[in-house]
């Protein structure tokens, strides 16, 4: 969990938002970065998706590892492909969503990350299953030590 207020608030995973639990710095890419560079970034980041923003850093896709090595199978050169032609529609949230919202979200689409928006369609953060259960910990134990 990396945005957590846990600690000044001391809520309940139950009572948490994806704003308590939502990476807030996150890293994105505009739709003609290349594939290649998009991989590169995956594997020094160690994270498996990255959200593909335009100029008003509105989100229009995301591009993750099945996006990839999707493409790797088709014969596709990275090098040469940008985002854009292999980006996903993204499935989003809010930062007002419920843990149970993005708990049932997560298990009935088998997802892994998803994109946190504002009102205007702007990506302020990402929730991974991750950080639901450090939130779990977080409520039951306090503040986790950083890994």
């Amino acid at each position: 969990m990396r945005g957590t207020d846990y600690w000044v608030g001391g809520k309940t995973l139950w009572e948490m938002n994806a704003s308590h639990m939502m990476e807030r710095d996150v890293v994105c890419f505009k739709a003609e970065t290349t594939c290649h560079d998009l991989a590169e970034a995956m594997i020094k980041g160690r994270f498996g998706g990255i959200p593909i923003v335009n100029d008003e850093k509105r989100l229009i896709g995301i591009v993750t590892e099945f996006d990839l090595l999707n493409a790797l199978l088709a014969g596709i050169e990275l090098k040469e492909t940008t985002a854009q032609e292999v980006m996903s529609e993204p499935i989003c949230i809010t930062e007002e969503m419920t843990t149970e919202e993005i708990m049932t979200l997560f298990q009935s689409g088998h997802l892994i990350r998803v994109p946190v928006i504002d009102q205007k369609g702007c990506l302020v953060g990402m929730v991974t299953r991750r950080d639901m259960l450090a939130g779990y910990l977080e409520s039951t134990l306090g503040p986790l030590p950083v890994f």
